[in-house]
């Protein structure tokens, strides 16, 4: 099987992450400066890691609601769909960049030092959440 790659969409950075072969886990890949054309690593990264699909966090307000920042990653979305040569699914991610935050603490990692990989680490809870749940609906 194909991998699949996830995406935490930022202003400042978009953090990367990648299935396993079997699609059981996720893990952290890269992280891609949002103002360095990331449209054309992700599509290279696609290529280069035979990518199955992707999927793209989008930060719904707690009440479920497309907010400022959703509406940002959804026209992101629409730029990536117009040059990967594989399907985009959306994902509701709220509270992902918290959690990795929380998780990189819990590690004992100081805020200032993660800077570079805390979005990997949130794309990697967000492709976590997505394998388990698809796992779930097979298991079903």
């Amino acid at each position: 099987m194909n991998r699949i790659l996830a995406l935490d969409f930022g202003r400042a950075r978009i953090g990367v992450a990648i299935s396993d072969e079997l699609h059981l886990l996720a893990h952290p890949l890269e992280t891609i400066s949002a103002n360095q054309q990331p449209e054309a690593r992700i599509a290279e990264i696609v290529r280069e890691k035979k990518v199955d699909h992707v999927v793209t966090g989008v930060p719904k307000r707690m009440n479920g609601q497309i907010g400022s920042a959703a509406t940002e990653v959804l026209d992101f979305v629409e730029k990536l769909r117009a040059i990967l040569p594989c399907p985009i699914v959306t994902w509701d991610e709220r509270l992902t960049t918290v959690a990795a935050h929380r998780a990189l603490r819990d590690a004992g990692k100081k805020t200032r030092d993660t800077r570079s990989y805390v979005d990997q680490v949130a794309a990697q809870m967000i492709l976590q959440t997505y394998l388990d749940r698809r796992a779930a609906q097979r298991d079903q």
